[in-house]
């Protein structure tokens, strides 16, 4: 496969989701998973379940795949999405504005380990000879940007702008996020990243060693493809190297599972001015939703948002 043309030309299973569209490339071993969730590109529980399904349909058959009556090996994993210009606005506000107002700690904690569920096989590969890939194509915030880091690999589109907003509303990400990006800028840039609610380009990104390759807008999934034939000439090497990293600084489940913990508390403690700010964010959501083509991006409409809140 040398086109950017024939990417798109793979037959495409029956769809067992409404929110997530899968497809596999039995070339190179490619699961494709595109999120498209509705009816705000964020991690409401409807994703969240159909995620969880698509990472134990290649966790449980340990790394294989049934296309065309035949078995195959998933040598790289992919979580894209299909809508233009959003990759992820992050978690389910709506749904974190219900729990505290009604002090529902259960259902925070049960959210928050729904997401760390899916995100820790992937961080890890799966333990298999596997090697997971986030696409970014547009804007990654909050938890959208945490799924992106639980790859081991990133690529961005130049359009691509990623950051935490969540201090905005005097909380933290908490699933994942810190775990995942202290093992590859440190502690100090971490939480400079966590607590400035700055938007990051995927360039100043690639500069900090969070995101690995950078391509230009439209050749993502080219970008990807070219990615794997390098990789794939010295897999066996590469594959290593990636288990030495998780082993030498390994991410645990039970240390996001205490995050979820320590965020699920947090929440509960935001007071009105906070979850009128929330509500800001929801509002900027759905206005990223509604603006298909992304002419107006998301984080624009969080730093507007930002300046009013003292209103």
């Amino acid at each position: 496969m040398n086109t950017n043309a024939q990417i798109h030309t793979f037959p495409k299973p029956i769809p067992l989701f409404k929110q997530v569209e899968t497809r596999f490339d039995p070339e190179y071993g490619v699961m494709w998973g595109h999120m498209n969730p509705a009816p705000r590109p964020c991690f409401n529980p409807q994703i969240l379940e159909e995620l969880g399904n698509f990472v134990r349909s290649i966790d449980e058959p340990r790394g294989k795949y049934r296309h065309e009556g035949s078995m195959h090996t998933i040598n790289y994993a992919v979580i894209a999405s299909k809508v233009p210009g959003i990759f992820n606005l992050g978690g389910d506000l709506e749904l974190f504005k219900k729990a505290i107002l009604n002090q529902d700690r259960e259902l925070l904690v049960r959210y928050g380990l729904k997401c760390i569920d899916n995100q820790f096989p992937w961080s890890r590969n799966f333990n298999l000879p596997l090697t997971t890939i986030s696409l970014v194509q547009g804007d990654a915030l909050g938890g959208g940007f945490e799924c992106a880091l639980s790859s081991t690999v990133i690529v961005a589109e130049e359009s691509a702008r990623m950051g935490f907003p969540e201090i905005l509303f005097n909380l933290f990400p908490g699933m994942g996020a810190y775990s995942f990006l202290v093992r590859k800028v440190g502690r100090r840039k971490t939480e400079e990243m966590i607590t400035s609610a700055n938007i990051y380009t995927a360039r100043e990104l690639y500069d900090f060693g969070v995101v690995d390759v950078v391509t230009p807008d439209g050749t993502g999934e080219a970008a990807v493809y070219s990615y794997v034939r390098k990789h794939a000439k010295a897999a066996n090497a590469r594959r290593a190297i990636e288990s030495v990293r998780n082993e030498f600084e390994p991410v645990t489940h039970s240390e996001l599972s205490r995050i979820v913990e320590i965020w699920a508390d947090t929440a509960l403690k935001l007071d009105t001015r906070d979850l009128k700010m929330m509500e800001r964010l929801v509002r900027a959501q759905q206005r990223g939703s509604a603006n298909a083509e992304g002419t107006i991006t998301a984080p624009n409409q969080v730093r507007l948002e930002a300046a009013a809140g003292d209103d």
